[in-house]
């Protein structure tokens, strides 16, 4: 049995008790992690982070799981769900404490950048915080019009009446000190305001159902061209046909549940076996109760790979290319000079 090491004190009580179960099954079935990473096609390093509660195993492998130790798959989901409830809780309130994180950083510099222009962050904030007059004739240029017309909330006689009751050249001699820090600012929020606006007429634009009536004629919007290049494949698998030849069944994402065994056969005390994915249209050989030594093959028309068992017991092979599951012939060569194919079952 391995010896596993203590999952983090951090994680969530339910995801803990998934990951214990996990090795649980894994322990009762005797299989190394080699083992279940062969039989399952999801790698070795993967099974670690899964079974050390680095990582929760997508829905995909404890099917998979549950297939090679015997259990229930229905039982073991139920548990994987509530697992995965949890972690996405946790994983939801980790960005939320980034984003908190992010937003306070952000606030910080902006009021060390307000800071540095006439009247503070609080002109910048809007009129319904009070301030104390500012001391300059700068402050008096910007937003006198506020506090004059809405019935004088801030006493600052003359200069703040919006230029009525000034003195002559009063306001150029504002413009001329504090206001030229003011008029940059303000022209930066202008610019900003349009920018806003003009976003929303755009995304209006976009989001406008593809009609727009142009002298009397309603537009429809152009409609994506399909492709034929190539058909979607599901998320994970990585090829198809003849870009799997020679690959890696198992890094190729065509392993697991994706996979049927299509042909068996007994050789010696080793069982080999035509594992096939009619998602990636390919077929690969795998060898288990072996011993090292033991070589396996898949052979399909002129494509062949081969695989070497090492002491784990279990190997499999590349993959070849098939039209069909009955395409793939697996043999086995074993140390003993015992030989033997699937097609001679």
């Amino acid at each position: 049995m391995p010896r596993w090491k203590a999952l983090p004190e951090e994680l969530d009580p339910q995801v803990k008790e998934f990951a214990s179960q996990l090795r649980r099954l894994v322990d009762r079935s005797g299989l190394s992690i080699a083992a279940v990473s062969d039989r399952t096609g999801f790698s070795k390093t993967s099974w670690e982070r899964y079974l050390n509660g680095r990582l929760l195993a997508p829905k995909r492998a404890i099917v998979a799981l549950a297939e090679v130790t015997g259990t229930n798959p229905g039982h073991l989901t139920t548990m994987w769900e509530l697992a995965e409830r949890a972690w996405s809780r946790a994983e939801m309130r980790h960005d939320m404490t980034m984003e908190a994180i992010r937003i306070s950083q952000a606030r910080a510099a902006l009021g060390e950048f307000g800071a540095d222009a006439p009247g503070g962050p609080g002109g910048m904030a809007g009129s319904s915080r009070t301030a104390a007059p500012p001391s300059g004739p700068g402050g008096e240029a910007y937003g006198s019009a506020g506090p004059a017309q809405g019935g004088g909330r801030r006493a600052i006689p003359q200069q703040r009446g919006g230029g009525h009751a000034a003195a002559p050249g009063s306001a150029d001699r504002g413009r001329g000190r504090g206001g030229r820090s003011r008029v940059p600012l303000f022209i930066a929020g202008v610019v900003g305001a349009l920018l806003v606006v003009a976003a929303a007429v755009l995304l209006t634009d976009l989001g406008g159902g593809g009609e727009e009536k142009k002298g009397g004629t309603v537009a429809e919007a152009p409609s994506a061209t399909p492709s034929t290049s190539a058909p979607e494949l599901p998320a994970g698998v990585k090829c198809t046909g003849a870009d799997c030849t020679g690959q890696d069944p198992e890094s190729m994402g065509c392993g697991g549940q994706l996979a049927t065994t299509s042909a068996r056969a007994t050789v010696g005390t080793a069982v080999v076996e035509v594992r096939y994915s009619e998602t990636c249209a390919a077929a690969w050989a795998r060898i288990t109760k072996a011993a090292a030594g033991d070589k396996v093959s898949i052979s399909a028309g002129e494509a062949a790979e081969n695989g070497l068992v090492n002491a784990d017991g279990d190997a499999y092979t590349p993959m070849v290319a098939v039209a069909s599951k009955a395409d793939a012939e697996a043999c086995a060569t074993l140390t003993s000079g015992t030989k033997g194919c699937t097609t001679e079952q």
